[in-house]
């Protein structure tokens, strides 16, 4: 049975894909075309006693002349049922109305098979992301990440059309090519042999369409994350006059996406162009063949015409959908690949939740490395419960990856943190998060109003509105929104743009205390603003001191002055701890830093 698995992963590995998120719901669907297609069959099969009945002599009327055929009249009369005009004309309307049912069925079952598909892929990425270890993200390409977030499912959702068209057109071209071998085998032999001289042109088109469509992949990839870059920094770009030289950069990259569709378009192009002729030049050389020198029966042949132009119409499309399939198994296999990067990288997590942070968190020996390279080492530390500490020094110096590390962003490499006794690993990091509050430098600011920015999106109960009000006030919001004439209603703009930094920063206050938090950690969070803005920002953060357990990394020294320890570090160590001013009179080091910010 692994045998059999490994063998279906190895050579069929999209049909494991899909069979993985529809189970056996792909199998239903094949029997639903192998319905349509047998009913079609059947239809067909009529006419040839149709032809008889209306006199048709050519034909030929001894039931010697008639081949496998003899059997499928005289199954009909067995039942009863005489072979007149009317009947056969009626049993080829039954057989047709039950093929349009089952088609009908088919083509629904399908598309409800593929929003399933789609739905549970779209979930499946984003718990896996989710669930990405934060040191593996920010490894990661956010281009990538983008495009197969959003552009590389909609062209997964296009494979999932052209793979089961394919299975759908290979199930069709089996049951005509049955119905035909059943009605003359030397003839649908021919057919055979001249359709299958079409495989070689078909075979170069689809090996230059999947290189195409692999290069598109990549390119896509490309592109989104240049976007990513180009809206981030847009500001910059215009300030600085090279808006257009990095324009230039993104425009290559749409010239190449766009060539590669083109190369795929002009592929489609010469199988769609060839597709007609291909059909009807073999058909009229093995009707040459048949009558010229096999002399065959002119009436089998006929209604075996139909089954082949029937089975060619599918072999044609079989090769267009295959081909059109081929032309995003890029994004195929990028998605493939990218779930099993989501699997290799999801973070590991510990099973005891925390409903509230107690006492105090345990740094012992405690070391961080990207690879070879050392960010931290041997960080020993405890920090209380509602105290408030600094963690300064210069860039590099390892503050905020220690403050990731509090926060179970990063797993320490060496050493231990526990939170009131209990390792770190062992937390289940949702519940312990949800007791901290974050906010950075750059304050994180949605599209939407300050209530849903600061509740996010909570409803607008009387409770959460009170809980609301109170957060506002703690952040020094108060004064700031009654100015405004929408109130809490108040969109906020693109990431913020209508806001000053300092509001902005208080915005990311006041939704980070309406968590009901434990641990507040403020990275750098007001290093980007004027004095005045930071003298607003330091009461409020001082107003806070004795409720909070605050974790501040500091570049702007003036405002941890009243913390109750400030924690000194140099190229990943801690250098020494103690309060603001008795650190300046044992430290050189830190006298200087803030000698030089004339505070």
């Amino acid at each position: 049975m692994n045998r059999l698995k490994d063998l279906i992963k190895k050579h069929f590995s999209s049909f494991a894909f899909f069979y993985h998120y529809l189970g056996s719901k792909v199998f239903i669907a094949f029997f639903l075309s192998v319905a349509v297609s047998f009913l079609d069959g059947l239809g067909l099969t009529m006419f040839f006693p149709l032809l008889q009945v209306v006199g048709v002599e050519a034909v030929g009327s001894e039931s010697s002349d008639l081949g496998n055929l003899t059997y499928l009249m005289d199954g009909i009369e067995s039942l009863g049922i005489s072979l007149t005009l009317g009947s056969v004309l009626i049993i080829m309307l039954v057989f047709f109305t039950f093929k349009g049912v089952a088609f009908y069925f088919s083509y629904v079952y399908r598309i409800i098979l593929q929003q399933s598909f789609i739905r549970k892929l779209r979930v499946n990425l984003l718990d896996g992301l989710n669930r990405m270890s934060f040191k593996r993200f920010i490894l990661s390409d956010a281009g990538r990440i983008q495009n197969t977030l959003s552009g590389e499912v909609n062209s997964v959702s296009t494979s999932f059309n052209a793979y089961f068209a394919s299975f759908e057109q290979v199930i069709m071209l089996v049951v005509y090519i049955g119905f035909a071998f059943f009605l003359d085998a030397k003839f649908a032999l021919l057919v055979c042999l001249g359709g299958g001289l079409t495989h070689f042109l078909y075979k170069i088109i689809y090996k230059k369409t999947t290189v195409a469509s692999y290069s598109l992949t990549e390119y896509n990839n490309v592109f989104q994350g240049q976007i990513i870059q180009h809206v981030g920094n847009f500001k910059y770009l215009k300030a600085s006059g090279r808006v257009n030289t990095y324009g230039d950069r993104l425009k290559e990259t749409v010239s190449n996406i766009e060539e590669s569709r083109k190369r795929m378009g002009v592929l489609s192009s010469i199988g769609g162009a060839a597709r007609e002729p291909l059909m009807v030049g073999i058909i009229v050389l093995v009707i040459f063949i048949q009558i010229k020198f096999l002399e065959g029966n002119l009436g089998t042949m006929l209604i075996s015409l139909m089954f082949f132009y029937r089975g060619l119409s599918a072999l044609v499309s079989l090769q267009q959908s295959w081909n059109s399939y081929l032309g995003v198994s890029g994004s195929m296999a990028n998605m493939q690949s990218f779930l099993q990067l989501l699997k290799e990288t999801r973070e590991e997590d510990g099973t005891i939740k925390v409903d509230q942070f107690k006492e105090k968190i345990s740094l012992e020996k405690v070391g961080f490395s990207y690879g070879e390279t050392k960010i931290l080492k041997n960080i020993h530390l405890d920090i209380s419960k509602n105290e408030s500490i600094a963690f300064v020094g210069e860039s590099g110096s390892g503050k905020t990856t220690l403050v990731n590390l509090l926060a179970a962003l990063l797993p320490e490499s060496e050493g231990e943190i526990k939170v009131d006794g209990i390792p770190i690993k062992q937390l289940h990091k949702e519940s312990y998060q949800k007791r901290i509050g974050y906010v950075s430098q750059d304050a994180v600011i949605f599209n939407d109003t300050i209530f849903n920015n600061v509740t996010f999106w909570a409803k607008p109960t009387p409770e959460n509105w009170e809980r609301f009000t109170q957060s506002i006030e703690k952040a020094s919001l108060k004064e700031f929104l009654s100015e405004l004439p929408e109130g809490a209603e108040t969109l906020l703009g693109n990431n913020g743009i209508n806001l000053s930094g300092g509001q902005k920063q208080r915005i990311s206050i006041a939704r980070e205390l309406y968590k009901d938090i434990d641990i507040l950690i403020l990275d750098e969070a007001t290093s980007a603003l004027d004095s005045e803005t930071e003298k607003v920002i330091q009461d409020s953060i001082e107003s806070l001191q004795g409720n909070f357990t605050l974790l501040i990394v500091a570049h702007r020294l003036s405002t941890i002055r009243n913390v109750d320890r400030v924690v000194l570090m140099d190229k990943g160590e801690i250098v020494d701890m103690d309060s603001f001013d008795k650190l300046i009179q044992k430290q050189d080091r830190f006298r200087r830093m803030v000698e030089l910010q004339e505070l």
